[in-house]
């Protein structure tokens, strides 16, 4: 797979992601990490709250992947891997310096991992100074528990406000994008990372699955898919293949995170990786999205 730059960390460009993770088999997960890492999605993408409201509860997500690789040790040789702290319902947000170190080192424990290669405030918490919140992760990280931060459904003004007070550049942002969420192109999150190099890790790229199954929710995003539709045939691939290479084509360094607990469809997924549409493709399916030509 194509390789892209993560802080210090060299990843594929396409992620895979833990979130429909916890409740699965040991078989089941073991199955799921194997197939994105052999089709080359390095980066590997969860958080402590993957797992609220499920059976196996807060932390099932990463308790899942960390017994993954404790069975295997030397699949943590392969993969890099960034969770989330920051959601605690009902709360339900919380960036304190003590939560945020507790967090951290339950994420630690649940994992089994000696340091955490990129930790991430999953949502900003509106009622921590950011002050506090930037004195954690920099504890976090001159303790060695973690490597690289990053943040979560930040805007970029909250981004720029944590980049004040950290000792340590933010290396990534998550935002949701994809064919049929395409605000991080006009609200400035491509540009910040455009700006500052950090990675732009790209969460829901198939629209929460519709782009993949079919299902849109409105004529907006009915003239999206009929675009990317029409794509697919022309390049012989799936329109899930073509939504995610349109993930890949905006000039920032985006990584989509995908989910599917598919092993079939994970390995599709990662011919995105090598899909290169044109620039006129690309602007297809944001004037699909917009219902105008561009100006």
């Amino acid at each position: 797979m194509r390789q892209t730059r993560l802080g210090t960390f060299t990843v594929g460009t396409i992620a895979y992601g833990c979130w429909r993770f916890a409740g699965s088999t040991p078989a089941e997960a073991r199955e799921k990490i194997e197939t994105a890492l052999d089709a080359g999605m390095t980066l590997i993408d969860t958080a402590d709250i993957y797992g609220f409201g499920q059976p196996c509860g807060f932390g099932g997500a990463e308790a899942v992947l960390g017994d993954v690789i404790a069975a295997d040790k030397s699949l943590r040789e392969r993969m890099v891997i960034a969770t989330k702290g920051g959601i605690i319902p009902p709360r339900p947000y919380d960036s304190s310096y003590s939560y945020l170190i507790g967090a951290a080192e339950a994420s630690l424990r649940r994992l089994r991992i000696e340091q955490i290669d990129l930790y991430q405030i999953h949502r900003p918490d509106l009622t921590t100074p950011v002050e506090e919140t930037a004195r954690a992760l920099n504890a976090l990280v001159a303790s060695g528990k973690v490597k690289h931060v990053g943040v979560s459904n930040f805007t970029v003004a909250q981004t720029r406000a944590l980049q004040a007070h950290l000792d340590t550049a933010l290396v990534s942002t998550q935002p949701e994008f994809s064919a049929v969420c395409q605000d991080s192109i006009t609200d400035g999150t491509l540009d910040w990372c455009s700006e500052t190099a950090a990675a732009c890790l790209a969460w829901s790229p198939l629209g929460g699955g519709r782009l993949a199954d079919g299902g849109a929710r409105n004529a907006q995003e009915e003239r999206v898919s009929a675009t990317l539709n029409a794509m697919a045939d022309k390049y012989s691939v799936s329109t899930a293949v073509t939504a995610l290479a349109f993930v890949l084509k905006h000039q920032a360094n985006i990584i989509p995170i995908i989910g599917t607990q598919t092993p079939a469809r994970i390995r599709e997924a990662a011919a995105a990786a090598q899909l290169e549409i044109s620039a006129r493709d690309f602007y297809d399916i944001i004037e699909a999205w917009r219902g105008v030509p561009m100006p």
